[in-house]
C-alpha cells in the first residue's frame, strides 16, 4: 500500500504509557538493578521517544515505590524495602480477597478453565524453572477474577503496586518454594467452582501473603 502522506501522530498518552511499561518492566526483571541510577536522556534514547513521557513514566513510578527521586541530585531504581515491600503486598492480599469475593456469583465454566489453565502453565513452567513464564502463568491466573469482578479500583491499586512485588516474587518463583502457590491456585478454583466466596476470597489473600518469609528477610 502507499506511503501516506501526512505522518502519523502517535498520542502522548500512548508514549507515556510505552514508556512506564519499559521501564517497570526492566526494573522488574532486574535489568535495571535495585540502587541504579536513572538518566533522562540515557532512557530516552533507548525507548526512542523525548524525554517528557520518559519523566512522566518516572513520575509514576515512583509513585509505584519503584523508582527514588532526590530532586537536583538523582533519580534510581529503588533497593529492595522490607517495609515498602510488605505494605505493599498487605495492599494487594486485600484488593485479591475483594476481587474474589465479588466474581464468585459472576464466574463461568468457561472462566474457571481459564484459571485451571492458566495454573498448568505456572505449574510447568516451575517445573521448567522458567521464571519469566511462572510470573505470566501466576499474572494470567490472578487476572480472571479481577477482570470479572470488573471493579477498576481494584484493577488500579493492583497496577500501582503489583510491579514491586514481582521483583521479589522472582526470587520465590526461582525455588522450590514457589511451587505451594500452584496448590493454593488449585484450592481457590475449587472453592469458586463450589460458590463459596468468602472461603475463595480468603485462600487468595493467604496465597499472596505466602511472600511473608522473602519480605522477612529482606
Amino acid at each position: 500500500m502507499p506511503v501516506p502522506k501526512e505522518r502519523a501522530v502517535v498520542p502522548r498518552s500512548l508514549l507515556r504509557e510505552d514508556a512506564y511499561r519499559a521501564i517497570r518492566d526492566a526494573i522488574v526483571t532486574g535489568e535495571l538493578a535495585p540502587g541504579e541510577r536513572l538518566n533522562d536522556a540515557d532512557l530516552s534514547d533507548w525507548l526512542g521517544v523525548s524525554r517528557t513521557p520518559v519523566r512522566e513514566a518516572l513520575a509514576r513510578l515512583e509513585q509505584a515505590g519503584l523508582v527514588q527521586t532526590k530532586p537536583g541530585r538523582y533519580t534510581m531504581v529503588s533497593p529492595l524495602d522490607a517495609r515498602a515491600l510488605r505494605e505493599a503486598q498487605l495492599v494487594t492480599a486485600a484488593m485479591h480477597e475483594l476481587a474474589v469475593r465479588e466474581a464468585v456469583p459472576l464466574l463461568t465454566a468457561t472462566d474457571l478453565a481459564e484459571m485451571r489453565a492458566a495454573n498448568d502453565r505456572f505449574a510447568a513452567a516451575l517445573h521448567a524453572a522458567d521464571v519469566d513464564a511462572a510470573l505470566q502463568g501466576d499474572d494470567d491466573f490472578h487476572a480472571v477474577p479481577v477482570r470479572v469482578s470488573a471493579n477498576q479500583a481494584v484493577a488500579a491499586v493492583l497496577d500501582q503496586y503489583t510491579p514491586s512485588l514481582r521483583r521479589i516474587e522472582r526470587l520465590r518463583f526461582g525455588s522450590l518454594s514457589g511451587r505451594e502457590s500452584v496448590a493454593q491456585h488449585n484450592l481457590i478454583v475449587e472453592l469458586c467452582e463450589a460458590g463459596d466466596a468468602e472461603a475463595a476470597a480468603e485462600a487468595a489473600r493467604t496465597n499472596w501473603l505466602t511472600l511473608v518469609p522473602l519480605i522477612a528477610s529482606l
